[in-house]
């Protein structure tokens, strides 16, 4: 009798451990590759959106507008 039920309860333990990564694993929404292409998590509609503000197309205009300053200030100094 005792060795019964030290068995049935094994088997609970193993399919309710089984049933709990598995409800897990589904529920994590994370991207998944299957056959080269890379599938969205299932919430990525209700994602935060992470991207930069677009920045100045100049990418170097603090330089280009010392370079005018010295430049201005030269042609002024020069005789």
């Amino acid at each position: 009798m005792m060795i019964t039920r030290s068995w049935d309860y094994g088997k609970r333990l193993v399919v309710t451990s089984s049933f709990t990564v598995l409800l897990v694993a589904g529920m994590s929404g994370c991207q998944v590759d299957v056959g080269g292409q890379t599938l969205p998590s299932p919430y990525y509609l209700q994602d935060d959106i992470h991207f930069a503000p677009s920045g100045p197309e100049f990418k170097l205009s603090r330089e280009a507008a010392a370079m005018k300053a010295n430049q201005s200030n030269f042609e002024e100094a020069a005789p």
